[in-house]
């Protein structure tokens, strides 16, 4: 116990974020009037560079939160520090880590040159059932493509002493997983497409073969191992079906074998358990998912039989296997997160397992090969809380949560999490997560940040992030309001809006802000929108139909123009994202729906009366050269046409009732890609750009650091707590 607890705190003091204090690079902005480089963002810049400290010194404070970095093998623990990988035998105490692959060293030995090296970073490793080989993939910054690379770790005998080297590397690995000590099972992805299953054999020449190739373009191909690490399954998912392959680790040369083949709607993933299958699936009442088991010998659909369905309103997110236990990962109808625990032995045993009010993000550690078992790890976070670790003993109907420091607890006990719900214009009650510092009645003129997103039935993400954790500190209230389209109520809530029903979607936003303001949380002249990905397309049909419920935009990475995007099949995700948005080239009906809402196409000139005004919001759109996902040309088009919309109707109207103009800025990041920067001082540049933007065009009075008199002596309770801390 106490050599667990040595090799546990000597690995975590190796494990910390290096962050290297650069000259902060500012992007180039383009003007909001004719979009060529100015200083159309000087308005910010003072703002810019004091937000640029608060966010560097919150992301600091949170710096050393848990994480499971750490792989646990048959003898040794392996982790990663500042992109080098480090082991320590925990048969030793008081060992120096060994240092297995510094990523510096080998890139230069590898002839990438010295100026790559700043280029990558240790992302995920796998080690092999007798740690024998480690696998590693490296990720090249603002490339969605990873380099695989192949560890020899060593072995003693009693004549000789192999030390660990790299005997191989592979490119473009996606997914990757070790069957035995010598043969890894890995896909590749090409132009945002993995669709071939290839194994390398180690003990045969390192002979690659191709396993599995899957032919249809919408499809999505990756490997993955059971929890009890006994098969490795190969899961084909499109948005809207599935099928899976299994391997056994025992009996390699046999062919897969297809559990189901692929059936319209029906979506399924596998587990392993002594012998039998256990499937999560959508074959439940109204097609949601439940649990069901079946044998190796008959694995189709038509043998599977029923386990556990969760109870209405209640939706099963994932599952994990802990020995003889299944464990639901659920979401609540206010979408709160919990665990329903049922025993495989005797499904009629169960019981569900409440969380804190709080948690928000569910992150379970992933077997290994040297884990424990009998238990389940994981983190719960939230957008303002940090990761906390808890365990669960299933058998024992206990969740056990790590020792906390008491200013950590008392930063829980300040924040509050509040459930609400917004009735819809059909009626349905949509949820919102609330997070503020104040009593929900003292809100009324607080600065309100809501977050959207609603599309491809995922759910939001809402990990910790320090830049919302300094929002609330700032004394800012933040809402994330769970349209439909999403994932948080179920595969029916996202069905509800998906092709002909995404209008729900707008719908359902209009119906969270009115119910918001009604409730007393802010105002509009407030009220501040954000959104990435396909959340910019609710965001920007509400800004097209009501934009007087909100005051400024922000959207990252947006994807705006919905029609002019899937006409043209040959962007890399138009065929796969016909389930999500319909087919506006072989279906008119898909055509006239689309371009009903479609951000881009419905751009309307403003309107001014004497006693109501009709204006676009303030926008900060934030893009980047290098995002294969989302066109740049829709993007620079949106904002061209958004400002030609503006400039029209104050050129023709100069009068003061007109009032302040909205500040379209287009702030184009040069070489990332769709998931942002990957560069700590450029993240928080980007992070402090958008705080500033947010205060400026909101009209709030500058953080209190900022103003010339004397600062106040009562601080709020989480400013002085992070103070202390």
């Amino acid at each position: 116990m106490m050599l667990t607890f040595h090799l546990r705190t000597l690995a975590q003091f190796f494990i910390r974020k290096r962050v290297d204090f650069k000259r902060v690079v500012l992007p180039k902005f383009y003007s909001s009037d004719n979009f060529c480089p100015t200083s159309g963002a000087e308005r910010y810049r003072h703002l810019q560079r004091y937000f640029n400290r608060r966010v560097r010194a919150t992301c600091l404070h949170f710096n050393a939160v848990p994480n499971y970095s750490m792989v646990y093998g048959l003898y040794h623990v392996y982790f990663i520090d500042t992109n080098v990988i480090y082991r320590i035998d925990q048969r030793q105490a008081n060992q120096s880590p060994e240092r297995l692959l510094d990523l510096e060293q080998f890139l230069e030995r590898d002839g990438s040159g010295p100026k790559t090296v700043g280029q990558w970073a240790v992302q995920r490793i796998r080690l092999s059932p007798q740690e024998r080989h480690l696998a590693v993939t490296l990720k090249k910054y603002h490339k969605e493509e990873q380099r695989c690379v192949i560890i020899n770790l060593g072995h003693e005998t009693l004549f000789s002493l192999i030390q660990p080297h790299v005997i191989f590397t592979l490119d473009k690995v996606f997914s990757f997983e070790w069957a035995t000590d010598d043969v890894l099972y890995f896909t590749t992805i090409v132009g945002l497409r993995s669709s071939t299953v290839f194994c390398l054999d180690l003990t045969k020449n390192r002979k690659i073969t191709s396993v599995f190739a899957e032919p249809k373009l919408n499809v999505f191909v990756e490997v993955a191992l059971t929890r009890d690490q006994k098969l490795l399954t190969i899961n084909c998912n499109s948005r809207s079906s599935s099928e899976v392959l299994v391997i056994d680790k025992d009996n390699l040369s046999h062919e897969p074998l297809m559990i189901q083949r692929r059936v319209p709607e029906l979506l399924y993933h596998v587990e392993h358990w002594k012998g039998s299958l256990i499937i999560l699936t959508n074959t439940g009442p109204g097609q949601e998912y439940q649990v069901v088991q079946t044998s190796l010998s008959e694995p189709a659909v038509d043998s599977w039989m029923p386990l556990y369905f969760p109870p209405p309103g209640f939706t099963i997110k994932d599952m994990e296997i802990i020995e003889d236990f299944g464990v639901l990962i659920t979401r609540t109808p206010s979408c709160q997160i919990g665990l329903t625990v049922m025993s495989l032995n005797n499904p009629d045993v169960l019981y569900f397992m409440e969380l804190p009010s709080w948690a928000c993000a569910f992150e379970a550690k992933k077997a290994g090969v040297g884990g424990k078992t009998n238990t389940l790890e994981f983190l719960i976070s939230s957008p303002v809380h940090p990761p906390h670790q808890f365990c669960l003993l299933p058998e024992e109907g206990l969740v056990l949560s790590a020792e906390g420091n008491k200013i950590y607890i008392d930063q829980l006990n300040t924040i509050t999490t509040s459930r609400l719900e917004a009735c819809s214009k059909d009626g349905t009650l949509v949820p919102i997560t609330l997070f503020h510092a104040a009593h929900l009645k003292a809100l009324k003129e607080v600065p309100l940040l809501v977050h959207v997103y609603g599309s491809y039935g995922r759910d939001h993400n809402m990990e910790f992030c320090p830049k919302k954790r300094l929002l609330l500190e700032l004394g800012w209230v933040l809402a994330y309001c769970h349209i439909r389209g999403g994932g948080e109520g179920g595969l029916y809530w996202h069905r509800q809006a998906r092709v002909k029903g995404k209008q729900k979607s707008v719908e359902d936003l209009v119906a969270c802000l009115q119910h918001l303001f009604s409730s007393g949380v802010s105002s509009s002249s407030v009220t501040a929108l954000t959104a990435c990905s396909a959340g910019a397309v609710p965001v920007g049909a509400l800004c097209n139909l009501y934009p007087q419920l909100i005051k400024a935009v922000t959207l990252q990475a947006p994807f705006l123009d919905v029609l002019g995007t899937m006409e043209d099949s040959s962007l890399p995700l138009t065929i796969e994202d016909k389930e999500e948005w319909g087919d506006p080239v072989g279906n008119p009906s898909h055509k006239r729906i689309i371009a009903s809402y479609c951000p881009l196409h419905n751009i309307t000139p403003q309107v001014y009366y004497r006693f109501f005004t009709q204006r676009y919001p303030s926008m900060l759109i934030t893009a980047y050269s290098g995002d294969s996902r989302v066109s740049l040309s829709g993007i620079v088009k949106y904002a061209e046409e958004l400002q030609k919309a503006i400039n029209s109707h104050f050129t023709l109207n100069q009068r003061s009732e007109c009032g302040h103009k909205p500040n379209i800025i287009l702030n184009i990041q040069p070489g990332a890609n769709h998931h942002g920067q990957e560069d700590f001082d450029l993240m928080v540049n980007e992070d402090a750009l958008e705080l500033a933007f947010l205060y400026t065009e909101l009209g709030l009075d500058p953080p209190r650091h900022l103003r010339k008199k004397q600062r106040s002596p009562t601080p709020s309770p989480l400013e002085s707590l992070n103070e202390r801390g």
